[in-house]
């Protein structure tokens, strides 16, 4: 029988209100089969729709499922910190006051507490390299680009199946126009770098044919992969702010910050812009 359930729905990525990427978050998901969810991720029509579940271990705080409009997805970035921020509002109390352990599909996810803001742990890649080269050629024809304009590409995935191509400048990356239909099964992104001195160092895109998201506002997962593989190979070497969604409409801004021990984090602004309740 349907009930009101606590619902929220937070802006993540962006100190502006309503120009970051918005995930809602179901903030008590007991009970409700894999059909419902997806059911509702499909009406709510955002990139992620997420549910909040007790956790099946005592190493996490809660447990999240996390879906798209097309399937569910193991970890997502945006998500994660979202519905952290959702939980903890709504009275979630870790067992580390300055860090929140979420159990996923992936695993365990850290989020980091630093004043108002949080940041995840990226998680290990599950693929990395250079892409094969049929892939990197279906992807160049549906970014309608030269092998030439490419300075280098990945696998840079961690769940959801990510893969990038760096571009010289942030410029080329906002001028593309994506034929997604010549790689409907994609999930691939691009990134360029802005001039020295700019409020960003690079641009990111992101889109998500194969799982029914044309293109990311902002993406976290796929920030924290590309943030592992720039430090891997020294393209940076430290902290580094990341700008998203200009295309559309939106201001998005990741800051990815590495540790000394390695561990690359991924943070940024969460709002909550709608609270309620939704039957289901």
């Amino acid at each position: 029988m349907p009930r009101q359930r606590p619902f929220a729905q937070v802006d993540v990525f962006s100190a502006q209100p309503y120009l970051g990427n918005p995930v809602a978050v179901v903030l008590d998901g007991e009970g409700l089969s894999d059909d419902e969810m997806q059911r509702v991720a499909r009406w709510t029509n955002l990139s992620e729709t997420t549910f909040v579940l007790s956790p099946t271990t005592a190493a996490a705080d809660y447990r999240l499922r996390i879906f798209t409009p097309g399937g569910e997805l193991p970890f997502a970035g945006h998500p994660t910190l979202g519905s952290c921020h959702a939980w903890l509002e709504h009275g979630g109390t870790p067992a580390d006051p300055d860090l929140v352990v979420q159990e996923c599909v992936a695993g365990p996810v850290e989020v980091r507490r630093t004043g108002d803001r949080l940041s995840f742990a990226a998680p290990p890649t599950r693929r990395s390299g250079d892409l094969d080269d049929g892939h990197l050629e279906r992807v160049l024809a549906a970014f309608g680009i030269s092998r030439e304009r490419v300075l280098a590409h990945q696998w840079v995935d961690n769940g959801p199946g990510w893969a990038v191509l760096r571009l010289a400048s942030a410029q080329e990356v906002l001028d593309l126009e994506p034929d997604l239909s010549l790689v409907p099964d994609a999930m691939v992104g691009a990134i360029g770098a802005y001039p020295d001195g700019a409020a960003h160092a690079f641009e990111m895109r992101s889109f998500a044919p194969a799982i029914g998201v044309t293109e990311d506002p902002v993406c976290g997962s796929m920030n924290a992969s590309v943030g592992q593989w720039l430090l891997r190979t020294g393209v940076v070497t430290g902290p580094y702010l990341v700008s998203q969604g200009t295309r559309l409409g939106r201001a998005g801004e990741i800051a990815v910050t590495p540790d000394a021990d390695g561990s690359v984090w991924v943070g940024g602004a969460t709002h909550t812009l709608l609270r309620g309740t939704a039957l289901l």
